[in-house]
C-alpha cells in the first residue's frame, strides 16, 4: 500500500498518512488547510512525502 504521509520539520512528528487510494493531492492539501491549520500558521515547514507499507 502506498500513502502521503505529511510531516513537520519544526515539531520531528508525523502529523499523519493518507492512503493515495483514496486521497489524491487536492484531499491533502484541503486537510493542511483545515486538520494541520495551527502548524501551517505558525510558520511550520511540513513536508509531504510518499511512503510505501508492504
Amino acid at each position: 500500500m502506498e500513502f502521503k504521509e505529511v510531516y513537520c520539520m519544526n515539531c520531528k512528528k508525523v502529523l499523519g498518512r493518507y492512503n493515495i487510494k483514496f486521497y489524491d493531492d487536492d484531499k491533502i492539501s484541503e486537510l493542511l488547510k483545515t486538520t494541520h491549520s495551527l502548524h501551517v500558521k505558525s510558520g511550520h515547514q511540513i513536508n509531504i512525502k510518499k511512503f510505501e507499507k508492504s
